[in-house]
């Protein structure tokens, strides 16, 4: 008997449910037909956020940034390598604070970049600063089996 997944559509946001073995390249979401998983990070607001969080049976990794910040811009690529090398496993979002103040308000984010792991809703850990990509690949297997 396999396990079935929720895992929300980054294109539409429609809540998907198939069994785990289904999960990679190829699973479709069931309303738009586009892939559910890209190897790239989602750009979320804060309802694509929410949903991510709430709705997704894996943990959703997100980076918490600006356009104007240095250390944002030098992230960003390893977080880009991150989803490509995490995904199916682990959903990846950005989240940009300047466009979303009220999320990153409501989240307590004080200085970015940011990153945050989710598990069923809640927020399992936080790290602010940069980290390499095994760093980080470190970081979220560790936080994710504690």
């Amino acid at each position: 008997m396999s396990e079935n997944l929720h895992i929300v559509c980054p294109h539409c946001q429609a809540v998907n449910r198939l069994p785990a073995q289904r999960l990679g390249p190829a699973a479709q979401c069931g309303r738009c037909h586009q892939a559910l998983f890209q190897g790239h990070p989602v750009a979320a607001d804060a309802a694509a956020f929410d949903q991510h969080v709430r709705r997704n049976d894996i943990p959703v990794l997100v980076d918490f940034w600006a356009a104007w910040c240095g250390p944002c811009k030098m992230f960003a690529p390893t977080f880009e390598q991150a989803a490509a090398d995490m995904e199916p496993q682990v959903r990846l979002l950005k989240v940009n604070t300047e466009e979303q103040p009220e999320l990153a308000a409501r989240l307590g984010i004080r200085s970015i970049p940011t990153i945050a792991l989710f598990g069923r809703g809640q927020e399992m850990a936080r790290q602010a600063g940069v980290m390499d990509l095994a760093g980080l690949k470190r970081w979220v297997a560790g936080t994710h089996a504690a």
